[in-house]
């Protein structure tokens, strides 16, 4: 059999007391797609930065090409043809796409339209339509990941990483990604694939490796396998399938939420949101897709009170609320889960106690004699991490110490509490492997079924799909079109969130 071309023999890696990586052993061969998965936190990312030298391998070997290498920087993997496409772009919005590809690889003087030549033939080379003299700011999120893997293919990378690269993709721009990668590795080089997605690792994977707790739990091919083992292998039980309540047509007396027009300006900028309109009825869950940065954040802020309207008018339950602050609509029951738990839904020097009082700090449930019972407070939390099934020692843990699953199921269990009437969840299973986000969809159900108007922000159409009875799409801004459920497919979906308007058919 050849010789592989990478190949880790018993890698650890250790932060602290905290094993992320425990004797973990695979390989990968000239021409594989290899698909990495697990649960956040098995271990996969930080095994994929220690191949790339952003990590040290606390124990074990790392072969190239079967021989001994050391990777201690990214610029050693370079050296070896190893390049990482990392979720977060590492791009300088205020310069071109060639600027951005060259940068840090030339010397001198250069002339910058022999550059732009070069990748552009490079981009063809690739079937990608990329404007090389535009700047990188001004352009779609999808164009911006095919630059971020241009700039490791002009380095002449042999083997390449690509993490959760669909994440931010429409489902239109996921399809190419996938035939780039088909083609890439039919080239003979060699691509590993960091994905939660199961549908994308038996359309594009040679091989699987399956992650939990820092080991590899398997090994397989993908013929041996399907998306129901694999799941099984990822969480180490079979998940109870949700079921989908069937859409049905909800009166417009049952609405609880109107936006009417409403728009968002901001001083020398294009509106963030224009002339936005859709009803929300009781026991709904309204889904808004779209692709990040569109203006759903907005959306959702201007529910919640975070962000002033320009225009427009928000009216609650019948009530005018455009100008009602964020403790009169939390006293009126509208609940939020931001998209940036880290940021927006928890102080991570807290403890877990203090961050579920966040928000209802004024409250007199937590009271005993008008000082704050400590007694109350901790009952409620234990109450909390029991009922959600939170891996925490106790009320008194800081909210840090948390994984991002168990964090955003502290920020859920708050937020549904207040959210008495309408909860706004912006992208609440981003980043969450498929236990947490199996507990988390089984919570929105639940609080639908209790009446509450959902709205459901997410870029995972199959989650839209699989949750909201009405879809509205976002495109710069604007709502281009709210459908029920079922109406329009996942592609026609996908060329709206991209900019192409349905001419017929919105209601």
């Amino acid at each position: 059999m050849a010789v592989p071309v990478v190949e880790l023999k018993s890698i650890s890696k250790y932060f602290a007391k905290v094993i992320a990586n425990k004797h973990v052993s695979f390989c990968a061969h000239e021409g594989e797609v290899v698909a990495l998965l697990g649960e956040n936190g098995a271990g996969k990312s930080t095994i994929m930065k220690v191949l790339y030298g952003l990590y040290g391998a606390d124990e074990g070997v790392i072969l190239v090409r079967g021989r001994e290498t050391a990777i201690r920087s990214p610029k050693d993997a370079m050296q070896q043809g190893i390049a990482m496409v990392q979720q977060h772009f590492s791009l300088v919005p205020t310069h071109t796409v060639t600027e951005n590809i060259i940068l840090g690889s030339t010397h001198g003087r250069i002339s910058l339209k022999e550059y732009d030549k070069k990748i552009r033939l490079l981009a063809n080379r690739y079937g990608f339509d990329i404007p090389v003299e535009a700047k990188v700011g001004d352009l779609a999120v999808g164009v911006q990941q095919k630059i971020e893997i241009l700039k490791a293919l002009y380095l002449n990378a042999k083997i390449l990483i690509l993490d959760e690269p669909t994440a931010v993709l429409t489902p239109q721009e996921s399809e190419n990604l996938m035939e780039f990668i088909k083609t890439y590795a039919a080239q003979g080089n060699t691509a590993f694939f960091i994905t939660h997605k199961l549908k994308e690792v038996m359309e594009v994977a040679d091989r699987i490796v399956v992650m939990r707790s820092g080991e590899v739990a398997g090994d397989l091919k993908r013929s041996e396998t399907d998306e129901h083992g694999l799941a099984n292998l990822m969480i180490g039980h079979d998940l109870t399938p949700d079921t989908k309540m069937e859409t049905s047509d909800f009166p417009e007396e049952s609405t609880v939420l109107e936006l009417k027009d409403v728009t968002v300006e901001r001083k020398g900028e294009p509106p963030v949101l224009e002339d936005v309109s859709f009803q929300l009825r009781a026991g709904e869950v309204l889904g808004i897709a779209g692709v990040s940065g569109n203006g759903q954040d907005a959306v959702c802020e201007v529910i919640c009170g975070a962000c002033a309207v320009t225009r427009g008018e928000i009216t609650f339950d019948g009530r005018d609320f455009t100008a009602a602050t964020i403790r009169q609509r939390i006293d009126a029951g509208i609940g939020y889960v931001p998209v940036d738990r880290y940021r927006d839904g928890l102080i991570m020097e807290m403890t877990l106690a203090e961050n579920m009082m966040l928000k209802s700090s004024f409250s007199r449930r937590w009271t005993r004699r008008g000082l704050i019972s400590r007694k109350i407070l901790s009952d409620y939390t234990w109450g909390i991490i029991r009922g959600h099934q939170v891996k925490a020692t106790g009320p008194d843990e800081q909210a840090k110490s948390l994984s991002g699953g168990n964090q955003q199921k502290m920020v859920l269990a708050r937020e549904i509490d207040v959210g008495q009437k309408i909860i706004v969840f912006n992208q609440p299973t981003r980043g969450l492997d498929m236990g947490a986000v199996d507990r988390i969809h089984k919570s929105i159900r639940e609080e639908q079924q209790k009446g509450k108007g959902i709205v459901l922000v997410s870029t995972e159409l199959q989650e839209i799909f699989e949750m909201a009875d009405r879809i509205a799409v976002m495109y710069k801004g604007r709502i281009v079109g709210i459908y029920r459920n079922g109406e329009l497919t996942t592609e026609q979906i996908g060329l709206l969130m991209a900019g192409y308007v349905q001419k017929e058919g919105a209601q």
